[in-house]
């Protein structure tokens, strides 16, 4: 997929992208690149992160890959001190990182609820609460990454369902606090993505892949590129009267199950 979106639409930006050692994360921050701003990245392995932000250095745009845990505030809070010292600002601030397994509430250990949230939520909620001291305000935009569980309840995905109901919360709440000092939070929940671990392993064979992608108004995955689109729109002059907004970008999957729609004859 080529984007047909005006290049050069974040020059003299500094983005902050959480959990972006790969997949949609990574494909975010490299989108933001090309499109001009500066980026600092942060996963927790120090291995990974700086193989990530290699593979956008090694295309020219300046990148630096910092080592932090979301879930620890102090971590995190230093590395958005050392993406200052970089780059001088930060004007955009992707919260990413997630967890996610499948499992009964029954079968599930109360340890294992705890580290999604953990993950999830006091992430997101960690890396939006120690960036305020760091925006470069007003005209910065927050961004979180949720999910339709969020919205929708799910069977087997309770930690997952509350810590995205949490995030969609929050983005609101903050949203309100944060607008009067000029500052934009919004979250982007994507539907099925292609190439991605998620889709790998909902979908591991074209039986599966076809049984999704039927369910979807669109009849398609989407692309880390449409995830990364949307995220680019939100950081821009373009998006200046949006805020407190939980965008589906999800080819309708949120809408309910398109499976036993009959397409007309001749549609």
């Amino acid at each position: 997929m080529n984007s047909s979106l005006k290049d050069g639409l974040l020059k003299g930006k500094v983005a902050f992208v959480a959990g972006a050692s790969s997949g949609i994360n990574l494909g975010i921050a490299q989108r933001l690149a090309e499109q001009g701003a500066k980026v600092a990245i942060i996963s927790r392995s120090a291995e990974k992160i700086a193989a990530a932000a290699k593979t956008i250095t090694d295309k020219g745009y300046p990148c630096v890959g910092i080592a932090a845990d979301v879930r620890d505030y102090a971590a995190v809070d230093a590395a958005l001190a050392e993406a200052v010292k970089q780059f001088g600002k930060i004007d955009i601030v992707l919260s990413g990182a997630a967890g996610n397994f499948v499992a009964p509430a029954l079968g599930m250990s109360a340890n294992g609820f705890k580290t999604v949230v953990d993950i999830d939520l006091i992430g997101t909620f960690n890396v939006l609460r120690a960036c305020f001291q760091y925006l470069n305000r007003p005209g910065a935009s927050l961004i979180s990454i949720t999910a339709g569980q969020g919205e929708r309840p799910s069977m087997f995905q309770a930690h997952v369902c509350a810590a995205k109901a949490g995030i969609n919360m929050l983005t609101k709440c903050l949203a309100m606090e944060w607008g009067p000092a000029g500052v934009r939070v919004n979250a982007i929940s994507p539907g099925p993505i292609a190439d991605t671990e998620g889709m790998a392993r909902l979908a591991p064979n074209p039986g599966d892949e076809q049984r999704i992608k039927s369910r979807v108004p669109l009849r398609d995955y989407g692309e880390k590129l449409d995830i990364a689109e949307a995220v680019v729109y939100l950081s821009t002059e373009s998006a200046r009267y949006v805020t407190g907004v939980i965008m589906q970008v999800d080819g309708g999957s949120g809408l309910g199950d398109a499976g036993a729609n009959a397409i007309p004859e001749g549609f």
